[in-house]
């Protein structure tokens, strides 16, 4: 079996004038992201994703990888995985090259799963699993006037006991966005919040202080990606785990988040970690730290279903039985089509419980229709 075709799709959704949302650094309202489609040979198709915009990818696609993708047997990704960081050398740490890998990856991986028939999670060496707990990822800042609680309050009546609010715009803001949150969700909710890199080492400090009584999970990118000393000041003067990752590229950016225990959490996007092949590296990388794997998705429902996929396999070490810190998949409450209305069977979280699909590949099927709907030119 070999690639025979490699196509890029961009996606592109904006919602109305006067209804952006965002976090602490800012408002948007447009999704953009890039579909990887692969076909072999023996009828086959692989679906990924590049959560990148649609022009990058496909000259990416087509300076870097068309040439080693086509006549590729889908069982050798890793091969083409490990090339990206020598061949062109010093390219492969660069965040499109690992976005346009991303989507690759994954699609292969999801042709080999229906190759074997059996779905990825259990190609990447996850026991049985059924569900995840999904955390609704809500209480984004607006544009338009909307009372504060009403987001986190639709969550928990969707039955979501989890949740990941946007925080980063003062601490008198924080502590008040944390508390309505907390009181909402309940003692007994799994509560997170996201700085999203807002912050200076102190202010992040100030805040973590602040809001410590609220029992918070994890606190998500405190300081700028970027600011490695930053992470490690904040991590040396809170008691809360720190979580990051999302704007992290291949395995090296995630064992400098690893080494010394920079984190507590890392939080791969299957969309731009490098897809499966990369982001199996990172959870054994963590694993052997001890430090926890909790995938980042911002993502249309392909780069979800492989964040499904991903989630599914990670392992529960150290915890072998009662496990008291359940594995948690990020799943927006913002309006997203781009992962609503793009699948047949659409993935559906509520309730509380994420069914984790048991057919062979992503176990997903697009919906054409919706595919061309949303198709852009850029």
């Amino acid at each position: 079996m070999e690639i025979t075709t490699i196509e890029t799709i961009p996606l592109r959704h904006s919602l109305p004038e006067g209804r952006s949302l965002g976090d602490a650094r800012g408002f948007g309202r447009t999704r953009k992201t890039t579909l990887v489609r692969l076909e072999t040979d023996t009828g086959l198709e692989g679906w990924g994703e590049a959560f990148a915009p649609g022009r990058i990818v496909e000259a990416t696609v087509e300076e870097l990888f068309a040439d080693d993708v086509v006549g590729l047997d889908p069982f050798a990704v890793q091969s083409l995985v490990d090339r990206s960081y020598t061949d062109p050398y010093h390219f492969g740490g660069d965040v499109f090259v690992q976005s346009a890998l991303s989507g690759i990856d994954v699609a292969c991986w999801d042709i080999v799963g229906k190759a074997v028939e059996r779905p990825v999670y259990r190609l990447l060496g996850g026991t049985e699993c059924e569900s995840l707990v999904p955390y609704a990822s809500t209480m984004y800042f607006t544009e338009e006037e909307r009372p504060l609680e009403e987001p986190i309050r639709e969550a928990v009546e969707e039955g979501f006991t989890a949740a990941k609010i946007k925080i980063g715009a003062g601490r008198d803001d924080d502590v008040e966005r944390v508390r309505v949150a907390r009181e909402i969700l309940g003692d007994e909710g799994r509560l997170m919040v996201d700085m999203n890199g807002n912050y200076r080492p102190h202010q992040a400090i100030e805040t973590a202080n602040a809001i410590a009584d609220y029992d918070v999970a994890w606190i998500e990118e405190p300081v700028p990606p970027e600011n490695a000393s930053g992470y490690r000041e904040v991590k040396r003067r809170i008691d809360t785990p720190i979580a990051a990752g999302e704007a992290h590229y291949g395995r090296f950016a995630f064992k400098e988040l690893v080494d010394d225990r920079t984190v507590d959490v890392v939080q791969p996007n299957l969309g731009r970690c490098g897809g499966f092949s990369e982001a199996r590296l990172i959870a054994d990388m963590a694993s052997t730290e001890n430090v926890a794997v909790r995938p980042h998705v911002w993502n249309s429902a392909v780069g979800t279903a492989a964040a499904v996929q991903f989630a599914a396999s990670v392992s529960d070490y150290p915890h072998s039985r009662n496990v008291p810190e359940p594995m948690v998949l990020e799943f927006d409450r913002s309006e997203n089509p781009l992962r609503d209305d793009l699948l047949e069977t659409p993935l559906d979280p509520t309730g509380g419980r994420l069914e984790v699909p048991q057919e062979p590949g992503l176990g997903i099927s697009i919906d054409e229709q919706a595919l061309e709907r949303y198709r852009s030119e850029a």
